[in-house]
C-alpha cells in the first residue's frame, strides 16, 4: 500500500488543503450525531466515520479529508484523552509549515 501525505494542520490552514488529506489535532467541544466539533486553533467540523469513539474534553487526532466548507471527512481518528499539550500541537503544525523542507508532504 502506498502511503498517502497527511500534513498536520490547524484550523488556520485548512483552506490551504481543500480536497486533500490532513492530519489535525484538536480538543473534542461537541458532539453531535455523526458530527463533532473540534478546537484546534479555531473551531472545525468533524464528519465522524463508525470508528470513532470520541468524547467531550478530550483531546483527538484526526487524520481525515479536507471539503469545500473547510469541515473534515474523518478517515482515521484517536482518542488522546484529557492530558494533551495544545500549544506544542500547534508549534509542530507551524514549524512544518515554516521549514517544509524538513517534512515530506508530496
Amino acid at each position: 500500500m502506498e502511503a498517502i501525505a497527511c500534513p498536520r494542520v490547524t484550523s488556520v490552514y485548512l483552506n490551504n488543503y481543500v480536497g486533500k488529506n490532513v492530519t489535525i489535532v484538536g480538543k473534542v467541544l461537541e458532539l453531535r450525531g455523526e458530527e463533532a466539533l473540534i478546537d484546534a486553533d479555531g473551531n472545525v467540523t468533524a464528519h465522524l466515520d463508525r470508528e470513532a469513539h470520541l468524547m467531550v474534553n478530550n483531546g483527538v487526532q484526526i487524520i481525515g479529508k479536507v471539503q469545500p466548507d473547510l469541515s473534515i471527512k474523518v478517515l482515521n481518528s484517536i482518542d488522546l484523552g484529557t492530558n494533551v499539550d495544545y500549544s506544542l500541537a500547534n508549534k509542530v503544525v507551524e514549524i512544518s509549515h515554516q521549514h517544509p523542507s524538513l517534512f515530506h508532504y508530496d
